[in-house]
């Protein structure tokens, strides 16, 4: 999975970088190579907000992307709670498609043989 990260108001250094992979990980583990994720830190610069460490990221799999959110006060603790949310995304949707897959090959659903397999129909019929 490539992951790239975006910092608002926020240098994003290597020990960042690190933290934002070794959360990620059980993502990474359960989705396809070609997955990218993107995360987006933004510090919020009005002193009168309390949680002003926000946290985002989209998971782009073949067909579907996936989102998620989060804040705290810091940004440590929101990526923490971000890794959370899209790990728990990413194993409803991959229960989701095993359960379609399932109903597909318990129901009897098969694709067509390919062409070359198939009979010919009778010529002048």
């Amino acid at each position: 999975m490539r992951i790239e990260i975006k910092g608002r108001n926020v240098a994003v250094s290597d020990e960042l970088e690190r933290h934002v992979a070794r959360r990620f990980r059980v993502v990474d583990r359960q989705v396809s190579k070609l997955a990218s994720l993107e995360v987006e830190l933004i510090q919020e610069q009005k002193p009168g907000i309390a949680e002003g460490a926000v946290a985002t990221a989209a998971l782009h799999l073949k067909g579907v992307t996936l989102r998620a959110s989060s804040r705290a006060r810091e940004l440590d603790p929101a990526i923490n709670q971000l890794g959370q949310e899209l790990t728990v995304q990413v194993k409803r949707h991959r229960d989701k498609r095993r359960k379609r897959r399932d109903a597909r090959v318990a129901g009897g659903e098969r694709r067509p043989a390919p062409l070359e397999d198939r009979e010919a129909p009778p010529v002048g019929v």
